[in-house]
């Protein structure tokens, strides 16, 4: 029986996403194997090329005289890895994509490959190739030279190799003498793959890190567990400020000295350089870098680097998850409660979830840090699940800052109506005179939020989606922030009767110029998604406000985690009622964390921190609880909630959110997958499952397509996710296949 390759194919559609059979041509013998990306003829008639992963090689389904072969394979060196490869059937399982879609998010674009056409016909070729470099040498000294040649060789005369670059500046010649010598058998020249430098301006550090007696604590419980031989997933629960990121030092440092390999997860681009910095101080050089915000030729270049063994430790965002790291034994996930590892495109995963696949693959250490852990995770360790480590005073015994809820109603009973009440602007002004540094936390960008009819009461609504747009003033237009769309200039009449429009709100620009009035002579920072566009913005700025090159920095959540100035001894918290009232059963875990996360970036050296919360409703349990920094008492009665009302983590939520132009075909398919869901789990009734809607989603809108979700109680096993399978495979082969969007997420609680 003939060898064949068993194909997933791209763009497949997910009733048809299995293997195809196809033959080895006897050149590609040698390349193809599991993991390996092929270029396949696929379709009826004349067959269209087509990217495709060989999940196995072996005897064919069945037999058959018209068995198309094999196009082209990339080279050995390109192929995933066993580990990754079952990555991508893990994915497949977990998150309902297609085996191509897992293979996209795993490869970087820069290291994957597209089709073309030559002569021979269709081929596989890099979708990005790195730059090269010639390196010279000196082979013939005896040769019979020019005074500007005699430089040359001089320069190459103890046998190191340098650039042309390198020689024609030190030499005071031209390209033209170097390549002269070259043709004249004098220099010979290796063609090398250009390195693309990233994060270069560090200083090393050699002296050990002293830890207190609560971190060595911590990191010998957390080092046996990385000594352990099976799979351990740790929680480290410090309060802010504690030194989490010294512990993860002496960690990382045993475990490269034991020849492991390590990756650092963070939640933001943002709060990449920090660490990367840090690491690299202690580390040099084999530190490489995975995130979104790197040039496709860097983010191939650290690839690669991580793929030949070059680097012993890797730090980035979510999509870092996936570096082909072949010895991992540690996984730092720093701030494990943020959203943002979850993504929200296909393949939707959660970076948390792929890194215990990683370590029960290694038998490493799985490590969750944050100052304000899920409660899921709390719980897990509570039942013995993770190991729990705790840090409860902050590094070098400096106390947590104290807090001030202040009053908004007084505020404007009183006459002020902007947002910076008076209390906060005293504090501001005392920070001034004392030369310390102050941040404040609004999360909404923008000048006003809102922009209300006075005569029928109509708020502007982008036509595309189902939300208010707000008012830019430095662009003078009205801004949709979720398909981008405008309205300039600025529309002083309503579009329905023609009534006069009140703008009300306020966002980070309009703090900003409350900022310039009332304290004319500070120096302003603002840190949002409008301010951070360009590359390595982030860092940047951050890098400008370190060095005291700004008085105030006012931003969205991006300020609010993470970030360490010793000079920030004041922190202000601006409009966060709204985000109590957030449609998530995780509204109030998300408001604690936020506020205990930014009140915590204050008072980290000498000075004593401070934090005001401006608020409508000082007597909130929740603000109280934050501004407490009591996490112990907020778990205990969160946790009671959840189980009272079935949430994580006493149930796994499933949200299927369909999406069209028509919310008529929109409802439909999703009652119709509703029913059907009904019908097969009536058939299974060892199956636990509670189904809610379908409902319109809380973001009616998006884009111009109408939305509606499903919500699944479930438990997430192999059961109820090979019974959603079955559903799905059969919703899209139904009359809403085609017509109506669906997704599936076991990450997104946004409207659970």
């Amino acid at each position: 029986m003939a060898v064949t390759a068993k194909v997933a194919v791209e763009a497949a559609a997910y009733s048809f996403d299995r293997c195809y059979d196809y033959g080895i041509p006897p050149h590609l013998a040698e390349r193809v194997k599991p993991g390996s990306m092929v270029l396949v003829p696929f379709g009826m008639g004349k067959a269209k090329p087509r990217m495709g992963v060989v999940l196995d090689v072996g005897e064919p389904e069945y037999l058959s005289k018209g068995l198309k072969n094999l196009y082209d394979a990339v080279p050995e060196e390109a192929t995933l890895t066993p580990e990754l490869l079952g990555l991508v059937g893990w994915l497949k399982e977990h998150t309902f994509c297609t085996y191509y879609e897992a293979v996209r998010a795993i490869i970087p674009y820069g290291a994957q490959y597209r089709a073309e056409m030559s002569p021979a016909g269709p081929i596989l070729s890099k979708r990005l190739n790195r730059q090269t470099v010639s390196w010279y040498r000196l082979i013939c000294s005896a040769a019979k030279l020019t005074a500007k040649q005699q430089k040359v060789a001089d320069l190459l005369q103890s046998g190191e190799m340098r650039t042309a670059a390198e020689l024609c500046e030190l030499a005071g010649v031209t390209r033209g003498v170097v390549e002269t010598m070259v043709r004249n058998g004098v220099l010979e020249a290796e063609v090398r793959e250009r390195d693309v430098p990233v994060y270069e301006d560090y200083r090393p550090i050699t002296e050990k890190v002293q830890l207190s007696a609560d971190q060595w604590r911590s990191y010998t419980q957390l080092a046996e567990k990385l000594d352990a031989p099976q799979a351990q997933t740790a929680l480290l629960h410090g309060v802010t400020g504690s030194g989490k990121t010294l512990i993860f030092v002496e960690l990382i440092r045993k475990a490269v000295e034991d020849g492991k390999q390590c990756l650092v997860l963070v939640p933001e681009i943002g709060l990449t350089p920090q660490m990367v910095y840090r690491l690299k101080s202690a580390f040099g050089e084999r530190v490489a870098v995975q995130h979104s915000a790197l040039s496709n030729s860097e983010r191939l270049d650290q690839w690669q680097q991580i793929q030949q063994g070059k680097a012993d430790i890797v730090v980035g965002t979510r999509s870092a998850v996936f570096a082909p790291l072949e010895r991992l034994g540690l996984i730092i996930i720093d701030e494990e409660q943020e959203h943002t590892y979850a993504s929200e495109t296909s393949p939707r995963y959660s970076a948390i979830e792929v890194a215990k696949y990683r370590a029960a693959y290694h038998k490493g250490l799985l490590l969750l840090a944050s100052a304000t852990p899920l409660c899921d995770d709390y719980y897990a360790a509570e039942q013995g699940r993770y190991t729990l480590s705790t840090l409860s005073a902050r590094y070098n015994q400096q106390p947590l800052p104290s807090v001030e809820l202040v009053d908004l109603r007084q505020e404007l009973a009183h006459g002020n109506t902007g947002s910076i009440s008076g209390r906060l602007a005293q504090e501001i002004a005392r920070n001034l005179r004392e030369d310390k540094q102050t941040i404040l936390l609004l999360n909404r960008r923008g000048y006003q939020t809102v922009a209300m009819c006075e005569s029928c009461g109509e708020v502007v609504k982008c036509k595309l989606c189902s939300v208010p747009m707000v008012y830019h003033k430095k662009e003078n237009k009205l801004l949709c922030h979720y398909c981008g769309s405008t309205i300039a200039p600025k529309p002083e009449q309503c579009p329905d009767c023609s009534g006069k429009l009140r703008y009300t709100g306020f966002g980070t620009q309009r703090v900003e110029e409350e900022l310039a009035n009332i304290f004319p002579t500070a120096r302003v920072l603002r840190l949002d998604t409008d301010t951070t566009q360009t590359k390595n913005s982030h860092e940047r700025m951050l890098a400008d406000f370190a060095a005291g090159r700004y008085d105030i920095m006012i931003g969205t959540q991006m300020v609010a985690k993470g970030l360490d100035f010793p000079n920030v001894s004041l922190v202000g918290v601006l409009g966060i009622d709204q985000m109590l009232f957030a449609q998530s059963y995780r509204a109030f875990e998300r408001v604690f964390s936020l506020v205990t996360q930014v009140v915590g970036r204050s008072g980290r050296a000498d000075a004593e921190g401070r934090a005001l919360i401006q608020t409508v409703d000082p007597q909130n349990r929740i603000l109280q609880l934050a501004a407490g920094q009591n996490y112990t008492e907020f778990y205990i009665e969160e946790i009671a909630a959840r189980k009272l009302h079935l949430y994580p983590p006493f149930c796994a939520i499933c949200v299927a959110t369909f999406s069209a132009e028509s919310e008529k075909e929109t409802a439909q398919a999703a009652q119709a997958f509703a029913n059907s869901l009904r019908s097969c789990a009536a058939a299974h009734k060892t199956i636990p499952l509670r189904v809610l809607g379908p409902a319109p989603a809380a973001l009616a809108m998006l884009g111009g397509r109408y939305r509606y979700k499903l919500t699944v109680k479930c438990r997430n096993d192999v059961s109820f996710r090979r019974l959603l399978s079955e559903v799905l495979a059969e919703y899209h082969k139904g009359p809403f296949g085609g017509k109506v969007s669906l997704a599936v997420d076991f990450n997104n609680d946004n409207e659970a």
